[in-house]
């Protein structure tokens, strides 16, 4: 017998992230080759949102999103591994709308 679908629809603050895939090496300003076995402290990562709960107003589905991955939940669906954290735990989304930004670009 088939399992029923259930759609994941997330409550209040919440919001859902889809992980990027980190670069198995990394390059810094100047050129020097970082190996992926090198783990900085307090690196900050950027991620996609995959879904917001009714009280998330400064994100949506499909935006690109800077955030801490420490002691956040890990849930998995589908085998593929997401995130759950409270919109205040974001630091940052990226936006092609140039209003009051940084003036730098991904």
């Amino acid at each position: 017998m088939e399992q029923p679908k259930f759609e994941i629809q997330m409550l209040h603050d919440r919001v859902m992230i889809k992980l990027e895939q980190e670069a198995e090496e990394r390059r810094s300003g100047s050129g020097i080759v970082i190996p992926a076995t090198v783990k900085m402290a307090n690196r900050l990562s950027w991620g996609e949102v995959c879904g917001v709960g009714t009280n998330v107003r400064s994100v949506k589905v499909g935006d690109k999103v800077l955030f801490n991955p420490e002691d956040q939940f890990e849930v998995e669906v589908h085998a593929q591994v997401y995130l759950v954290m409270r919109e205040r735990d974001l630091h940052a989304v990226a936006t092609q709308e140039t209003d009051h930004g940084t003036g730098l670009y991904l």
